[in-house]
């Protein structure tokens, strides 16, 4: 049964997806749309009939919306006054840049609403659930992957060694041989998200913003082979989840469990039960749930099926990003890719990130390489925050080191923006204060020089608009290998002055992030912002093969040193130095969270 036509499918908008201009596609989605409505509780049809009848009025251009996935019966009985397409996820990852801003006036924006998620139970996923349409981005299923991207993920890392030391003769070719050849221990999938930039003196290199342990971006990357449906997905779970799978040490099943993205969530999920020959659990887990279809029995997980019966899981697939401290403990016997201490030590934690560079950089200071990150400054408390700003210049970037999808990032230029920072109240106790990357007139200047954006090739008007990279890599026993690729493109291009236009802000030329959190509570997803490793987009971002080979070099170190911060915090015994942790990261918000 494919995952689509799961009879979970309550409260989905019939036509959350595309309505086609044609009148013959008009009628196949809206007998589609039918189908639907006949499992939906009669308390939900006013809200999905007002939907399809908006649908069939109003089409929309297939780059900005996903197709119809389901959610649970639950969701569904909690959230019968508000409507949500969950076709195209909140892309979630990224806090490089910008602040809560609302979209731009007439931008094409996709809106999730914001619901209660109570008492979700887990859906069954089988072998040959997997379909393309419910895993990728419309855009992205016709979209031809550019040759140049397809020739770096065909080098392998010996050529990529042979490459990068060519470029760099004072690079020990050993050590990066051994660095590609790592295998993690607690970290082993991850995300980073790199700018493309440059200095006064012309010096040219990709730099790290953050690396994060649930990174998105399969469902942005087309398929290297058109014979390989399951494309990323499959690599992930052949590579980093099929070393931790041979681990187990209990009996049990598979589960995916997710707060977010479920177009990705649900693929990894059916890409599973491909891999593996076994039904998987696709399970909705959110913090805010009074009644979790997740619990812990003796630090084994176990799941909740629609009749109410309990499942042990003995390997677990984890796109939680939201706290997921809060929920799941530091230590399991149940498998978990990855665990909750990747998160701590640094893939949702920029504070501990920071340091760990920091303890690389020291290591790897004789064999001249380092993670190349903006100038960091970690555990500033708010009245610190004035004075930091300053040492850089007035230009600075503020972040709350747990936050994702673009909130808690507050990009400072004048002194109007650090008011309306400092006059905000907050979850946590710290924050850190980044050198800002603007352009070459407006970037902070610390002892390391002054970074600006490269940005995208100019467009007909001569606009250049700042990009981030999204590099996806996994670690197994025969090392690390790329995943997946793509760029995202702010919404305003960069100006020369920050004068030269009072009305453009800051957050507008420099956020990356697709997904932006309304005032509402709902979600606005950019897709018009996407750009694709195919042959249409890649050549907007002015890169090339060297330049992906740099991003996956940063990208492969910043996981190694988060890693090994991982091993500090835990001994060989599994359990969790409390003490250090604190010593590190000395914020009492965030320690009452941990569930330990």
């Amino acid at each position: 049964m494919p995952l689509a036509a799961s009879t979970d499918a309550a409260t989905v908008d019939p036509l959350a997806a595309v309505v086609p201009s044609s009148e013959d596609a008009k009628t196949a989605v809206i007998d589609g749309a039918a189908a639907n409505l006949a499992n939906l509780d009669i308390n939900d049809a006013p809200t999905v009939v007002g939907s399809l009848a908006a649908s069939i009025g109003h089409s929309r251009s297939s780059s900005s919306a996903g197709p119809i996935v389901p959610c649970c019966p639950a969701v569904a009985a909690a959230a019968t006054t508000a409507s949500s397409t969950t076709g195209d996820e909140t892309d979630g990852d990224a806090d490089n840049v910008g602040a809560n801003a609302e979209a731009e006036a007439g931008a094409d924006v996709i809106v999730t609403k914001a619901k209660s998620k109570q008492g979700c139970n887990a859906q069954l996923v089988m072998a040959g659930d997997f379909e393309q349409a419910n895993h990728f981005y419309p855009r992205v299923l016709n979209a031809q992957i550019h040759p140049l991207v397809s020739s770096f993920f065909q080098l392998g890392n010996e050529r990529i060694i042979a490459r990068y030391v060519h470029l760099r003769p004072n690079v020990n070719q050993d050590k990066l041989r051994e660095l590609l050849a790592y295998k993690p221990k607690h970290f082993a999938w991850a995300g980073s998200d790199l700018f493309n930039v440059t200095t006064d003196q012309g010096q040219h290199q990709m730099i790290i913003i953050e690396t994060n342990s649930c990174p998105s971006g399969q469902k942005s990357m087309p398929l290297l082979q058109d014979t390989d449906e399951c494309g990323g997905y499959r690599g992930v779970l052949r590579s980093a989840f099929g070393d931790l799978l041979k681990s187990a040490e209990i009996d049990g099943e598979l589960a995916v469990i997710y707060d977010k993205n479920h177009m990705e969530a649900s693929g990894y999920a059916a890409a599973m039960a491909e891999e593996s020959g076994e039904h998987v659990w696709l399970v909705e887990y959110h913090d805010s749930d009074q009644d979790p279809p997740v619990r812990w029995t003796d630090r084994v997980m176990e799941i909740r099926d629609a009749a109410g019966t309990w499942h042990p899981i003995r390997a677990c697939f984890r796109y939680v990003t939201q706290r997921p401290w809060s929920r799941i403990p530091l230590y399991t016997r149940t498998r978990v890719l990855n665990p909750v201490i990747a998160c701590l030590a640094g893939g949702r934690n920029k504070m501990m990130a920071a340091r760990a560079y920091e303890m690389l950089n020291a290591e790897l200071r004789p064999y001249n390489m380092s993670v190349r990150v903006p100038l960091t400054i970690y555990n500033v408390v708010r009245d610190e925050v004035p004075l930091w700003i300053d040492s850089m210049g007035g230009h600075a970037v503020i972040k709350n080191p747990y936050s994702n999808a673009g909130q808690g990032v507050w990009t400072i230029t004048t002194k109007e923006d650090l008011q309306n920072f400092m006059t905000l109240d907050h979850r946590y106790d710290k924050f850190i204060v980044q050198s800002l990357v603007g352009n070459a007139s407006w970037s902070s200047t610390t002892h390391d020089g002054c970074f600006y954006h490269v940005g995208t090739i100019p467009n007909k008007k001569n606009n250049i608009f700042v990009c981030d990279v999204r590099m996806m890599i996994a670690g197994a026993s025969d090392g690390f290998r790329p995943i997946s690729i793509y760029a995202r493109r702010a919404r305003l291009p960069l100006i020369a002055k920050l004068e030269d236009d009072p009305t453009a802000t800051s957050w507008g030329m420099l956020g990356t992030n697709l997904s932006v959190k309304l005032p509402d509570g709902s979600w606005t997803t950019e897709s018009q912002r996407l750009v694709l490793m195919d042959r249409k987009d890649f050549n907007q971002l002015g890169i090339g093969i060297d330049d992906l080979i740099d991003a996956y070099i940063q990208t492969v170190l910043s996981v190694i040193a988060i890693d090994k911060m991982c091993q500090r915090l835990v001994d060989d015994g599994d359990k969790f130095n409390y003490d250090l942790f604190r010593a590190l990261n000395p914020d009492d918000a965030l320690l009452s969270e941990l569930t330990l």
